[in-house]
């Protein structure tokens, strides 16, 4: 089976290596993946990281892009851009609570559009 995938954006690599460690402990197949702080592993947000890890989520059903501050959904914003894929939403709902319901729902097979109805409705 394959599932919407998940990105995780954060100025902080730790946050969104922090939050994939919670969503795997209850979410293992759902692909999910970090892309938080710049390529040196400072503060800031790549938009390379970015697309890298789009591509690597896409299971071809869709991919969710969580983050948390402004310039990190400047970023997502190029990224879904520049990525060459037919379905990209960037989330509008708390990064960390956000894409656990995000990734719970994904895990159920449910498909990107009830996915985002049930983030809305968690998080109006």
């Amino acid at each position: 089976m394959t599932y919407v995938g998940i990105v995780l954006i954060s100025h902080s690599e730790k946050v969104t290596i922090g939050l994939k460690e919670i969503i795997r402990q209850v979410i293992h197949e759902v692909p999910v993946e970090a892309a938080g702080g710049t390529e040196d592993g400072e503060i800031g947000t790549s938009i390379d990281k970015i697309k890298t890890a789009i591509q690597r989520a896409d299971q071809d059903r869709g991919v969710l892009l969580f983050y948390d501050l402004g310039s990190a959904k400047m970023n997502a914003e190029l990224a879904i851009e520049l990525a060459d894929l037919r379905r990209i939403q960037l989330v509008e709902a708390p990064l960390i609570e956000g894409a656990y319901v995000g990734a719970v729902e994904a895990s159920i097979g449910k498909n990107i559009d009830e996915i985002i109805e049930s983030i809305e409705q968690s998080f109006p």
